[in-house]
């Protein structure tokens, strides 16, 4: 579901969260003396069956109770007692005795989907804040969870200083640099039509795996045979202008025709460059990594005067020249790198000049045609 593309990885940690909600059920089957109840609230318990078989090859008056989804097994456990049955990932049991009834399969029922709401992704907005990640993604269609999702990435980026970017579907109102807007799905090769949110979970997964010298432009949709609805030429056009990711179809694969963010209001600090992402995981990696650099190595360890100071600058030219030796800036110099005393005796301020690289996506060709084949 998360996946990279044929260019770029996919990324190296995911971090989930259970939305709350109300009005939920969990999923649960009476067998005999023993229950088994779902962990979780949700239909997806109701995908649950348990099986009850005497054992084998277990001690005398022992029994298998195995735990499936949708028919694979996912836990197995060999007890002589109800009371001795551990919960796994999936169930929870209860029930006393030993008198096991033996059961082929019995299915998990009564799972019911809580009630989202606003409050439950406020929620989830405030328990994310203090971890750290480049992608968050938000796959549903309400308006104000939209909004509030995009201006969470504001925030943290420009307030708090945790470079961030959202990823969600119709969000081209938001922008930002710091909001990534899916316009359309695709269909993979099993028949499975994705929609444009549903094509979110692909595309946070894909930017969060892209290094900062990667762009997803023209990357390709794994397993994707059609761009799903397919747009026209005029369709596409609007869509990048309005600040949109649009899927296409090239060459029997389903690509990112360009790699762009929400941000369509350019002025003189923020121009047209600032709406490629790979520009901003450029400036995004570096502000997050010079944060984490300082906060690691040099806040209450490190003398605030000039060689202290200078500590730090030698590490962010090492550093940006490195980034510069993968492809991500260019013509950097030393001399682009500034640490100064801030206006409190512990601040320091840090100025650097950097070039970002982005990838060729438009070639122009001119080509002469003659008619003498001697020429």
């Amino acid at each position: 579901m998360m996946k990279g593309s044929d260019t770029t990885s996919g990324p190296a940690k995911i971090l989930l969260y259970r939305l709350a909600g109300t009005g939920g059920e969990k999923a649960s089957a009476v067998i005999g003396e023993m229950t088994a109840t779902a962990l979780y609230e949700g239909v997806r318990g109701n995908d649950l069956t348990i099986v009850v078989q005497e054992s084998l090859n277990g001690a005398e008056g022992s029994y298998d109770i195995s735990t499936l989804l949708n028919g694979v097994v996912q836990d197995e456990q060999n007890v002589t007692n109800i009371e001795n049955l551990v919960d796994n990932d999936w169930v929870s049991f209860s029930g006393t005795g030993t008198a096991f009834t033996a059961t082929a399969g019995t299915g998990l029922t009564g799972g019911k989907d809580p009630v989202i709401a606003a409050a439950d992704y406020a929620a989830f907005l405030s328990a994310i804040e203090p971890y750290q990640f480049d992608i968050i993604a938000y796959d549903g269609e309400e308006s104000t969870t939209i909004q509030a999702f995009a201006e969470f990435a504001k925030r943290m980026s420009n307030t708090i200083g945790h470079k961030c970017q959202a990823v969600m579907a119709n969000a081209q109102e938001s922008n930002s640099e710091f909001v990534i807007s899916v316009n359309n799905g695709v269909k993979l090769s099993d028949g499975t039509v994705l929609t444009a949110r549903q094509a979110t979970w692909w595309m946070s997964g894909a930017q969060a795996g892209a290094r900062y010298h990667d762009s997803l432009t023209y990357a390709q949709y794994p397993n994707a045979v059609e761009a799903c609805p397919k747009l026209t030429d005029t369709e596409i056009e609007a869509a990048i202008q309005s600040g949109e990711i649009v899927f296409i179809d090239t060459f029997n694969t389903v690509k990112v025709c360009t790699d762009i963010n929400t941000l369509t209001s350019f002025n003189g600090e923020k121009g047209a460059e600032f709406s490629k992402n790979r520009v901003v995981r450029v400036l995004n990696q570096f502000c997050n990594d010079v944060y984490e650099q300082f906060t690691l190595h040099y806040v209450g360890k490190t003398d605030n005067n000039d060689a202290g100071r200078n500590l730090l600058k030698g590490w962010i030219i090492g550093y940006l020249n490195e980034m510069q030796a993968n492809g991500g800036i260019q013509n950097f110099a030393a001399e682009d790198v500034t640490v100064e005393p801030g206006t409190n005796v512990d601040s320091v301020v840090i100025n650097a000049a950097i070039q970002p690289v982005d990838s060729i996506e438009k070639i122009y060709m001119t080509v002469t045609v003659s008619a003498n084949a001697e020429e």
